[in-house]
């Protein structure tokens, strides 16, 4: 992601949980329109954030840090790994929604958790392309649903709104938009998938 968003020539700070020096290699690979940082000093640099880690790990996230930012959240639940969340398996909520709250002050938008990440490498395509792809989104905010939308736009892709945070199960692992339209969440292999293609999967989604 950060390779694609500094091709589209945004500025990126990119952080982990093991300290700036071990990314050295990574910005120096990106080139001077990115650097490393710490996550907090990340979240306080960004317009717009993306948070990839753990799903268990979302209430270590800044919460002050990222008040007013759009927040592209890429997290999926696995209780095999994130321990039992009884209200999500219920159908209760969301993970999305859950983060949402704990980022009272942020806007965020479920995107990003449904495709490989050698699928959204390999699949960027120039707008107006035939065989451009789109990505899901979910948000309550429509603002940072439009804000994401121009920045999917920027580094080669179209938008399928799937709804809000409430909806954002519909392509969460085990559903037929997860992964699977872009060639498999496994496989090497990438195939193209629209919006109709993504909007046929979302809609086959079944609790």
């Amino acid at each position: 992601m950060a390779k694609l968003a500094v091709a589209a020539g945004y500025d990126v700070v990119v952080s982990n949980s093991r300290g700036p020096e071990t990314l050295a290699e990574l910005t120096a690979e990106l080139g001077p329109k990115a650097r490393a940082a710490t996550a907090v000093e990340a979240a306080e640099a960004g317009d717009i954030v993306v948070v990839s880690v753990p799903f268990k790990a979302y209430p270590e996230l800044p919460v002050k840090e990222l008040a007013g930012k759009v927040v592209l959240d890429t997290n999926n639940y696995y209780a095999q790994r994130d321990g039992d969340f009884p209200a999500i398996d219920s159908g209760e909520t969301t993970s999305a929604e859950l983060e949402q709250k704990y980022l009272a002050g942020s806007h965020l938008v479920k995107v990003f958790n449904n495709i490989n990440f050698k699928h959204l490498a390999a699949l960027p395509r120039p707008a107006g392309a035939a065989d451009r792809s789109a990505l899901t989104i979910a948000g309550d905010d429509a603002a940072a649903k439009r804000t994401t939308t121009e920045f999917l736009d920027a580094i080669g892709y179209d938008t399928y709104d799937v709804g809000p945070l409430s909806e954002s199960w519909r392509f969460e692992p085990n559903t037929p938009a997860y992964g699977i339209p872009y060639g498999g969440y496994a496989d090497s292999d990438s195939t193209p998938a629209g919006v109709d293609a993504i909007k046929t999967a979302v809609d086959a989604a079944k609790r």
